[in-house]
């Protein structure tokens, strides 16, 4: 794992970004689709990430809250 998250986090914009091209290549109008695709993606896993960031936070809070009424 520790060789694995590096590699995956250089190899996959690579990929993308020769996916891309690749498409602008066979079908200009494809890249459209491709880009609009890929950015709905995006911000929904960015929404997951800073939902799941901002329920942990609350949590943490509401904790500390609780150990220092007791």
């Amino acid at each position: 794992m520790r060789i694995a998250k590096p590699l995956l986090l250089i190899t996959t914009p690579i990929g993308v970004a020769i996916g891309l091209y690749e498409a602008w290549r066979l079908a200009g109008g494809l890249v459209i689709l491709m880009v609009a695709l890929l950015s709905l993606v995006s911000v929904a896993m960015f929404s997951v990430v800073r939902t799941i960031r901002r329920e942990r936070k609350e949590e943490e809070a509401r904790q500390r809250g609780a150990e220092t009424n007791q």
